[in-house]
This record gives C-alpha cells, structure tokens and sequence, in this order.
C-alpha cells in the first residue's frame, strides 16, 4: 500500500469513526477492541526498521498512540439508552484527537531533522492508529461495564438481536457485584 493510500484511509477511517460517536452509538465491543487490533496487526506487517533510529522513533510514535488513546478513552462518555451501553465522544475527545495527531506530525518532522531514513522505514502510521484505538476501546470497555445496561460484543443484523460476550457480561457483573457489596 502507497503512503498516499494509506493516509487518505487512515483519514476516511478516524472521519467514520468521530462522525459516528459524536453522535452516540452502542459500546460494541468487536469494534472497540477487533477492529484496532486488525489495524496494528496490518501495521506491524508493514514495517521493516533497518535501524535502531527506526526502532526507537517506532516505538516512541507507537507510545504516543497509546497515550493518547488512553487520554481519549477517559474523556468518552458512557450511559445507558434503552438497556443498551451507549458511548459518545465529547469535546474533550476531539481535542484529544487533534493533539494527538499533531504530536504524531511534531514527532515525524523532530525524527526527520534526526533520521529522515528512519522515518520512511519506521513510519508506522497504521500501527500507531491500532494501537490508540486499541487502547482507547479498553479504556471505553472498562467504563462501558460500570455501566447499568447491556455491553454488546456485535451489533444484531437485519432485525437479529444483538450479540453478547460471556467475558464482558462476567466482568459486568463481578463489577457491578462489588458495587454493591461495598455499598452496604
């Protein structure tokens, strides 16, 4: 895949996702923790670092990512709509994501003044967007099961009820069981 192709499908890719949850939508569990995964694994394949430069500016970039996934992850709010966990990006996730981006833009250009070879071969742009996605989706799941209502794992088609996971409904409830217990 071209750099061009790859940064107008990141682009379409982060336009989807802050237009849809902007607008609130279920906390669908495929989507906050799959989906990302399946990026920085397509990312992780197109790397080839051929120096320590490159492995370093991977690295540092890719902990970028996730700290500022982390970061948007806690400024996204969840609530219960119809018995079902909603998520909702804030104004605070968008400036999250707007800095994240441009600290993303500061580190290529510092690493280019060091190492511009390192950045081609290191670049990582899909895994660096897995990776935050990833991170912010665990941060929105851990908050998603605080939450009365169901977490879906995928969302039901055609009319078909949504689907659960055994793992977060377990989770949901050992939290929602502690809850109570320190209550009384």
């Amino acid at each position: 895949m071209t750099g061009t192709v790859e940064i107008v499908l990141i682009i379409a890719a982060i336009g989807y996702v802050l237009a849809r949850r902007l607008m609130g939508e279920p906390a669908v569990g495929k989507r906050l923790l799959l989906i990302p995964a399946v990026l920085g694994v397509i990312g992780l394949t197109q790397i080839s670092v051929h120096s320590a430069t490159a492995v370093v500016f991977l690295v540092f970039s890719s902990a970028i990512s996730v700290a500022f996934g982390l970061l948007r992850g806690l400024s996204v709010r969840t609530y219960e709509q119809n018995g079902i966990v909603m998520l909702r990006y804030t104004a605070m996730t968008i400036v999250w994501w707007a800095v994240s981006i441009a600290a993303r833009f500061a580190a290529g250009f510092v690493m280019g003044l060091v190492d511009a070879s390192a950045v081609q071969a290191g670049n990582g742009l899909m895994l660096g967007v897995g990776a935050g996605l990833l991170a912010e989706g665990l941060v929105v799941l851990s908050k998603a099961v605080r939450v009365r209502g169901q977490v879906v794992w995928s969302k039901g088609r055609r009319g078909a009820p949504h689907r659960t996971s055994p793992f977060l409904d377990s989770w949901q409830q050992k939290v929602h069981q502690n809850r109570h217990d320190s209550a009384r």
